[in-house]
């Protein structure tokens, strides 16, 4: 039976509207709403409750005349209530303009408890407190309720319906792959699941449709997408889900590498620039290759928004007079890499960019800088410098005259002094510097430096206030080497095993660490978005690459036998990529944490808080699968 609040008119259970709806044209009308008790304001006599759904708040009132008072003074913070109600129009000085609900409020004649809290809140939903990780992820359910984490679940949902829309519309079909399937390498370690009916044997949660994909190409579908889970074992970082992650899969057949990338950026450049919230996309999405993106940017990430650009200097430094980089130099595989720092040259700079190398693990890093007012003593230090006009015909090097070292910018630090006047003024014109402006180095083998020269890049884009904000720039990273050396020595993948040599089976036959693969990544601000490459579809050149790291024939066969003899039945040239989402969706709500914008995330240990997992498993399920759990050995 209908409550007297309605005046017998016939209204849904729970409500007429949502939260949102309402507005000076509801004026008057007696309306029903349901939601949480987002915040109460008792002022005396007058009880103000702001009521929350999916859809956004409406403001509710009782005073002391309202049949809805006595029950309106009990609730609290997070109770579900149904509220029914007069919707009346506020005076102009109390209209809210930042809800659409704003110039109205809704006088309560009854109101329902539907859910009330059980005792006090682990953490509040209204306000901006911010609370340990840990107590979010164990009460997710209440920090999804913030409005915060709710746009980025909302924003999450519109992205992937924006991707499938976008894919379609290209003429791709989407196709599922599954989810219990055979152990694959791929560059990080399965989850496996032990088979009750096949005792002793484990199916593998799929790292990636990798081979699934490719398969669907061999069998004649010409465009394939999906939004796929993957599952991988990972250790987190801020950026990574440890566990499993979701991305825009796709293949395509007869495709070369510039096909690939042609499909691709008209998409992820429609979605930055419809959820971008007005920042700059930049459609220029330059190609540089993986040894010089490393050599340039100290990462095969790099952050284009930072102007900076690393540059190579050893030649100044061989046989110079500081000792410690010039003997560096005499080692085979060692350089010295220079970080120019526009607007830097000052001592208190480079000493905050020393602690930071420190920090880093590195001893620091030598650094010049110019300035107005340093002297130097040319004519002390020309002569030592002599040698230079010596070597400049071996090494290209342009000399420049005395005239133009006395009159170049004076620099200061024990770089400079110690390596004089003429090589200082040949680094400053290499590297474009001038007065203000520092330059900071780093030596040694460049894998062993090279992540901290990228991080000190970073570093000093931010400081400075060069790095460029509210925007977003795109680079392919291409020719990724197809082998490492592993720490022990051996030969390895470095990235995806399936991915097809440059030059194909005759670069096989040479030294592997020269070999390049068709591979490429896509890099957005200093985030890997995007890995792919074109495949290996070819038995005899698959065969021969994994060969060389290491795995033979009989192996191949066994670990991708329907591969291989799909592969012997037609296989078309194809290639493809995936984008991951979770981290598309980071990067456009505006956060550096993975975990922001995912509903369920793990935490950095790879446990649900929220569901208790992992757990142990009873007795009886480990009998049913013939298992036993052995300790670890201490």
């Amino acid at each position: 039976m209908e409550n007297a609040s309605v005046k017998g008119k016939m209204m849904h259970a729970y409500r007429s509207h949502t939260c949102a709806q309402l507005n000076k044209a509801q004026v008057g009308e007696t309306v029903r709403l349901s939601g949480w008790v987002h915040r109460v304001r008792d002022h005396g006599g007058v009880l103000f409750i702001d009521l929350r759904d999916h859809y956004g708040i409406t403001q509710v009132l009782a005073d002391s005349d309202s049949p809805a008072f006595a029950a309106l003074e009990k609730v609290r913070a997070e109770w579900v209530i149904r509220i029914d109600g007069r919707v009346k129009a506020r005076d102009a000085s109390l209209v809210n303009p930042k809800i659409p609900t704003g110039e109205i409020e809704v006088y309560a004649l009854e109101v329902e408890v539907l859910g009330p809290v059980d005792g006090e809140l682990p953490l509040p939903v209204f306000g901006d407190l911010e609370y340990p990780e840990e107590t979010r992820l164990t009460y997710r359910f209440l920090d999804l309720r913030r409005q915060g984490m709710h746009d980025n679940m909302i924003l999450r949902s519109n992205v992937v319906r924006w991707l499938r829309n976008a894919m379609w519309d290209q003429g791709f079909n989407e196709f599922q792959t599954p989810i219990i399937t055979a152990s694959s390498p791929e560059g990080a370690r399965d989850f496996l699941v032990p088979s009750r009916l096949h005792p002793g044997k484990f199916y593998a949660l799929p790292q990636a449709p990798q081979q699934f994909k490719q398969l669907i190409q061999v069998a004649g579908f010409d465009r394939y997408f999906q939004i796929a889970p993957c599952f991988r074992d990972e250790d987190p970082r801020a950026d990574r889900s440890p566990t499993d992650f979701y991305q825009l899969d796709i293949e395509m057949s007869f495709v070369t590498q510039d096909d690939v990338f042609a499909a691709v950026q008209p998409v992820l450049q429609g979605l930055f620039e419809h959820f971008g919230k007005g920042r700059k996309v930049y459609g220029d999405w330059p190609r540089i290759a993986y040894r010089d993106s490393l050599k340039w940017y100290g990462s095969d990430k790099p952050d284009l928004r930072n102007p900076i650009k690393m540059q190579d200097v050893s030649e100044h430094f061989r046989g110079s007079g500081f000792a410690i980089f010039a003997k560096l130099l005499e080692q085979e595989g060692t350089e010295v890499r220079a970080i120019p720092a526009p607007t830097g040259g000052s001592r208190k700079f480079a000493d905050r960019m020393n602690a930071f190398a420190q920090k880093e693990g590195q001893p620091g890093m030598g650094y010049i800088f110019w300035r107005e007012d340093v002297v130097g003593e040319y004519d002390e230090i020309w002569d030592q410098d002599a040698v230079l006009h010596q070597l400049s015909s071996e090494r290209g090097l342009e000399i420049p005259s005395r005239a133009s070292v006395v009159n170049a910018p004076q620099a200061a630090g024990p770089v400079a002094k110690n390596i004089g006047p003429v090589r200082t003024e040949m680094i400053r014109r290499q590297l474009g510097l001038n007065v203000g402006d520092a330059v900071f180095f780093l030596a040694g083998k460049p894998e062993q430096f090279e992540s901290v020269a990228g991080k000190a890049r970073n570093e000093i884009g931010r400081e400075l206030g060069l790095t460029e904000q509210d925007c977003f720039r795109f680079a392919w990273i291409v020719d990724f080497p197809m082998y490492e050396k592993t720490d022990d020595g051996k030969i390895d993948f470095s990235h995806n095993p399936f991915s097809m040599p440059q030059g194909g089976l005759e670069a096989l036959n040479g030294d592997p660490l020269q070999v390049y693969a068709y591979q490429y990544d896509l890099a957005c601000n200093g985030y890997e978005v995007i890995s792919g490459g074109i495949r290996n579809h070819k038995p005899e050149i698959m065969y021969k690459a994994f060969e060389l790291a290491g795995y033979p024939n009989s192996e191949v066969d066994k670990r991708f036998g329907g591969m291989v003899k799909a592969f012997k039945y037609g296989a078309p040239p194809h290639g493809g990529c995936a984008a991951g989402i979770d981290r598309l969706v980071m990067l456009l709500a505006d956060t550096t944490n993975i975990r922001e914008v995912i509903m369920f995330p793990m935490n950095q240990r790879a446990e649900d808080l929220l569901m208790n997992a992992p757990s142990e498993p009873t007795n009886e399920q480990l009998r049913e699968l013939r298992l036993r759990v052995v300790p670890k050995e201490s």
